[in-house]
Protein backbone atom coordinates (compact mmCIF):
# COMPACT_ATOMS: atom_id res chain seq x y z
CA UNK A 1 0.00 0.00 0.00
CA UNK A 2 1.49 3.31 -1.08
CA UNK A 3 1.06 6.30 1.19
CA UNK A 4 0.96 9.73 -0.46
CA UNK A 5 2.10 13.00 1.07
CA UNK A 6 1.59 16.25 -0.84
CA UNK A 7 3.59 19.22 0.36
CA UNK A 8 1.77 22.51 0.78
CA UNK A 9 -0.75 23.75 -1.69
CA UNK A 10 -0.44 23.00 -5.36
CA UNK A 11 -1.85 26.42 -6.17
CA UNK A 12 1.03 28.30 -7.68
CA UNK A 13 1.46 32.03 -7.41
CA UNK A 14 4.18 32.27 -10.04
CA UNK A 15 3.30 29.39 -12.34
CA UNK A 16 3.33 29.55 -16.09
CA UNK A 17 0.04 30.62 -17.72
CA UNK A 18 -0.73 27.06 -18.81
CA UNK A 19 -0.78 25.98 -15.19
CA UNK A 20 -3.21 28.71 -14.17
CA UNK A 21 -5.82 26.90 -16.20
CA UNK A 22 -5.37 23.81 -14.00
CA UNK A 23 -7.24 23.53 -10.73
CA UNK A 24 -5.34 22.44 -7.63
CA UNK A 25 -7.20 19.09 -7.55
CA UNK A 26 -6.38 18.51 -11.25
CA UNK A 27 -2.69 19.30 -10.69
CA UNK A 28 -2.67 16.97 -7.70
CA UNK A 29 -4.28 14.26 -9.84
CA UNK A 30 -1.64 14.79 -12.55
CA UNK A 31 1.20 14.45 -10.03
CA UNK A 32 -0.28 11.35 -8.40
CA UNK A 33 -0.72 9.80 -11.86
CA UNK A 34 2.90 10.64 -12.64
CA UNK A 35 4.05 9.03 -9.39
CA UNK A 36 2.23 5.86 -10.42
CA UNK A 37 4.08 5.87 -13.76
CA UNK A 38 7.35 6.22 -11.82
CA UNK A 39 6.60 3.38 -9.38
CA UNK A 40 8.52 0.72 -11.41
CA UNK A 41 11.64 2.89 -11.21
CA UNK A 42 11.70 2.44 -7.42
CA UNK A 43 11.91 -1.34 -7.98
CA UNK A 44 14.56 -1.27 -10.72
CA UNK A 45 17.19 -3.94 -10.04
CA UNK A 46 20.19 -1.78 -11.00
CA UNK A 47 19.08 1.03 -8.69
CA UNK A 48 18.11 -1.34 -5.87
CA UNK A 49 21.46 -3.15 -6.05
CA UNK A 50 23.33 0.18 -5.92
CA UNK A 51 21.33 1.30 -2.86
CA UNK A 52 21.90 -2.03 -1.09
CA UNK A 53 25.64 -1.85 -1.79
CA UNK A 54 25.91 1.69 -0.43
CA UNK A 55 23.81 0.86 2.65
CA UNK A 56 26.07 -2.14 3.37
CA UNK A 57 29.04 0.24 3.74
CA UNK A 58 27.40 1.83 6.84
CA UNK A 59 29.09 5.19 6.27
CA UNK A 60 28.88 7.33 9.43
CA UNK A 61 26.81 10.51 9.14
CA UNK A 62 29.89 12.65 9.93
CA UNK A 63 31.62 11.16 6.88
CA UNK A 64 28.52 11.75 4.73
CA UNK A 65 28.49 15.40 5.79
CA UNK A 66 32.20 15.69 4.96
CA UNK A 67 31.49 14.28 1.48
CA UNK A 68 28.62 16.78 1.21
CA UNK A 69 31.08 19.65 1.73
CA UNK A 70 33.40 18.18 -0.92
CA UNK A 71 30.42 17.80 -3.28
CA UNK A 72 29.46 21.45 -2.82
CA UNK A 73 33.09 22.38 -3.55
CA UNK A 74 32.86 20.55 -6.89
CA UNK A 75 34.67 17.34 -5.88
CA UNK A 76 33.48 13.69 -5.91
CA UNK A 77 30.73 14.48 -8.42
CA UNK A 78 31.93 12.39 -11.36
CA UNK A 79 31.73 9.07 -9.50
CA UNK A 80 28.03 9.58 -8.73
CA UNK A 81 26.97 10.92 -12.13
CA UNK A 82 28.69 8.14 -14.09
CA UNK A 83 28.62 4.36 -13.84
CA UNK A 84 25.85 1.77 -14.03
CA UNK A 85 23.44 3.42 -11.58
CA UNK A 86 23.64 6.91 -13.13
CA UNK A 87 23.55 5.41 -16.61
CA UNK A 88 20.37 3.53 -15.68
CA UNK A 89 18.74 6.76 -14.48
CA UNK A 90 19.56 8.43 -17.80
CA UNK A 91 18.22 5.40 -19.66
CA UNK A 92 14.95 5.46 -17.69
CA UNK A 93 14.50 9.20 -18.25
CA UNK A 94 15.62 9.23 -21.90
CA UNK A 95 12.15 9.15 -23.45
CA UNK A 96 10.56 11.50 -20.92
CA UNK A 97 11.27 15.18 -21.55
CA UNK A 98 9.27 16.07 -18.43
CA UNK A 99 11.99 14.55 -16.19
CA UNK A 100 14.91 16.93 -15.76
CA UNK A 101 16.53 15.69 -12.57
CA UNK A 102 16.61 12.13 -11.23
CA UNK A 103 18.61 10.90 -8.26
CA UNK A 104 18.73 7.99 -5.83
CA UNK A 105 19.52 8.22 -2.11
CA UNK A 106 20.44 5.60 0.48
CA UNK A 107 18.99 4.93 3.93
CA UNK A 108 20.67 8.07 5.31
CA UNK A 109 19.81 10.43 2.49
CA UNK A 110 23.25 10.32 0.86
CA UNK A 111 23.34 10.25 -2.94
CA UNK A 112 23.86 6.87 -4.53
CA UNK A 113 23.72 8.20 -8.10
CA UNK A 114 22.24 11.03 -10.16
CA UNK A 115 21.59 11.76 -13.81
CA UNK A 116 23.03 15.27 -13.32
CA UNK A 117 24.69 17.40 -10.65
CA UNK A 118 22.49 18.12 -7.63
CA UNK A 119 23.00 21.07 -5.29
CA UNK A 120 24.22 18.82 -2.50
CA UNK A 121 25.24 15.25 -1.77
CA UNK A 122 23.39 14.74 1.49
CA UNK A 123 19.62 15.03 1.09
CA UNK A 124 18.84 13.47 4.49
CA UNK A 125 17.75 16.76 6.04
CA UNK A 126 15.36 17.67 3.21
CA UNK A 127 11.62 16.91 2.93
CA UNK A 128 12.06 14.89 -0.27
CA UNK A 129 14.05 12.29 1.68
CA UNK A 130 12.52 12.71 5.15
CA UNK A 131 8.92 12.42 3.95
CA UNK A 132 9.56 9.59 1.50
CA UNK A 133 11.93 7.53 3.66
CA UNK A 134 9.53 8.11 6.57
CA UNK A 135 11.78 6.45 9.20
CA UNK A 136 11.88 3.28 7.10
CA UNK A 137 8.11 3.05 6.59
CA UNK A 138 8.15 4.68 3.15
CA UNK A 139 5.66 7.00 1.45
CA UNK A 140 5.32 8.72 -1.88
CA UNK A 141 6.10 12.41 -1.34
CA UNK A 142 5.11 15.06 -3.87
CA UNK A 143 6.69 18.39 -3.08
CA UNK A 144 4.99 21.67 -3.85
CA UNK A 145 5.70 22.72 -7.45
CA UNK A 146 8.01 25.73 -7.76
CA UNK A 147 9.43 27.68 -10.68
CA UNK A 148 12.92 26.39 -11.49
CA UNK A 149 15.18 28.64 -13.53
CA UNK A 150 17.40 25.82 -14.82
CA UNK A 151 14.35 23.82 -15.97
CA UNK A 152 12.71 26.98 -17.38
CA UNK A 153 9.45 25.77 -15.92
CA UNK A 154 7.53 24.78 -12.84
CA UNK A 155 9.18 21.79 -11.21
CA UNK A 156 7.58 19.32 -8.82
CA UNK A 157 9.76 16.79 -7.03
CA UNK A 158 8.23 13.32 -6.72
CA UNK A 159 9.99 11.03 -4.25
CA UNK A 160 9.27 7.33 -3.97
CA UNK A 161 10.55 4.83 -1.44
CA UNK A 162 12.83 2.06 -2.65
CA UNK A 163 11.61 -1.05 -0.88
CA UNK A 164 12.91 -4.46 0.05
CA UNK A 165 9.78 -6.23 1.19
CA UNK A 166 8.05 -3.81 3.56
CA UNK A 167 11.28 -1.99 4.47
CA UNK A 168 12.38 1.26 2.87
CA UNK A 169 16.08 1.08 2.00
CA UNK A 170 16.37 4.26 -0.08
CA UNK A 171 14.51 6.89 -2.06
CA UNK A 172 14.35 7.93 -5.71
CA UNK A 173 13.45 11.53 -6.53
CA UNK A 174 12.36 12.74 -9.96
CA UNK A 175 12.07 16.41 -10.88
CA UNK A 176 9.02 16.77 -13.12
CA UNK A 177 8.40 19.84 -15.30
CA UNK A 178 4.69 20.52 -14.84
CA UNK A 179 4.25 22.17 -18.23
CA UNK A 180 5.38 18.94 -19.92
CA UNK A 181 3.06 16.58 -18.04
CA UNK A 182 0.30 14.80 -19.92
CA UNK A 183 -3.16 15.73 -18.63
CA UNK A 184 -4.69 13.41 -16.03
CA UNK A 185 -7.89 11.61 -16.92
Amino acid sequence: MWRFILSGSVVLAFAAPLLFAQSAPMMHKMLVAESERLRPWAADKVLLDAVKAQNARNVPLAEIQKIDEEWKAGKVRKELTTGPCADRLRELAADHTQYVEVFVMDNQGALVCANSITSDYWQGDEPKWLQSYKEGRGAVFIDRPRYDESAKGTLAMISLPILVGENTVGVITVGVVMEKLPPAH
